[in-house]
């Protein structure tokens, strides 16, 4: 029975069998099964879920892991939320370890803020708490107007640097830019190790300055206007890349929390490599992996991609055996069973630094 003494009910979103991986692991740990529902696409690609039991009264908690298809796999969580409201049910809890669309949640000219989009769809279709994992920016959780809890991979991570990396002590942490390195130094301080920055970009070669997209506006005569006149504002100028930091002779490990087009990865390992670097790992959270990440990942210097489950790539892994995976369907398990349960979080959070 899936409603066990405990009274909670766990359910899957996902319409495809590769993304229900997480969602099994997780109930397994937690002792229940699945809830029975069917989610579909309809010839006409549209989303059909069915809620097949009663669910009146009950916490639900509802896990959703996002594959390629992004916009499909929001459907199918906004829909069977909807569904559980509708059936009456007491909480709706998503479990949304990869929170898509995290990389738009900042005005960029006549854009839009998406991520805020997002939470508020999800508000609207009756979620009333979140467990997600390392948000793209912790600010996203302010977009929400009920609790988010944004647990961290690190742990698991620092976890296979220590058993899986041989002579890890001869490693440095490595930030592929400045916006990394706040991440970067949480590692490095908690794995004792030192740090390095890869600052700056490949510069343009002459023929690519002469298409205009450098060019300064057309002065027009202003002869006669006396409104406001601007001052002149500097454009901004990456210097050319250099690495902040001694990786000669030592393991490069590159951490950043969302890995999917590799080819600033790529970049900065060849960097590392120049550099003396003689091993290079990634690790991230998310493992998109999208295009052709997987044979780029291959004919690249680096040595190996290690990233959790919390996205399904089993397709990539085949393309690419350089890419290994850490599960962390343990502390989605015990985030579920302590909320249900009206435990602190807290305990899931030590030793976690503000910037991690």
């Amino acid at each position: 029975m899936n409603v066990a003494k405990s009274g909670y009910r766990v359910f899957s979103a996902n319409s495809t069998a590769a993304c229900t991986e997480l969602a099994k692991k997780i109930t397994e740990r937690l002792g229940v099964e699945l809830g029975k529902s069917v989610v579909f696409q309809e010839p006409n690609r549209e989303t059909r879920v069915d809620v097949k039991e009663s669910v009146r009264g009950q916490t639900i908690f509802i896990i959703q892991t996002i594959p390629r298809d992004v916009n499909t796999a929001i459907m199918e969580l906004l829909i069977m939320a909807y569904a559980l409201k509708t059936s009456c049910a007491k909480n709706i809890i998503g479990v949304i370890p990869y929170f898509p669309y995290s990389k738009q949640c900042k005005m960029r000219k006549r854009g839009s803020i998406v991520c805020k989009l997002l939470a508020s769809m999800l508000a609207k279709a009756g979620l009333t708490h979140i467990i997600t994992m390392d948000l793209h920016q912790k600010e996203i959780q302010g977009f929400f107007s009920f609790p988010v809890d944004n647990l961290r991979a690190s742990p698991f991570l620092i976890q296979y640097i220590q058993e899986e990396i041989p002579d890890y002590r001869n490693a440095i942490i490595v930030a592929k830019s400045p916006a990394a390195a706040k991440r970067a130094q949480s590692y490095a301080e908690r794995l004792r190790l030192g740090l390095a920055v890869i600052h700056g970009e490949a510069q343009c070669a002459e023929s690519d300055m002469a298409d205009g997209r450098h060019s300064p506006p057309c002065v027009r005569n202003t002869t006669g206007h006396t409104g406001l006149e601007l001052p002149l504002m500097m454009a901004k100028e990456k210097p050319p890349i250099t690495v902040v930091g001694d990786v000669g002779g030592r393991i490069a490990i590159i951490v950043d929390d969302i890995i999917d087009d590799v080819g600033d990865f790529v970049a900065a390992a060849e960097i590392l490599k120049e550099r003396g670097a003689y091993k290079i790992y990634i690790m991230a959270t998310h493992g998109l992996l999208s295009a052709d990440a997987p044979r780029l990942i291959e004919e690249s210097a680096i040595d190996e991609v290690v990233v959790t489950n919390t996205v399904p790539h089993e397709v990539q892994k085949l393309q690419c055996p350089k890419i290994k995976t850490v599960d962390v369907s343990m502390i989605l398990a015990e985030a579920i069973r302590r909320i249900h349960n009206g435990e602190s979080m807290a305990y899931l959070f030590r030793n976690i630094t503000v910037d991690d």
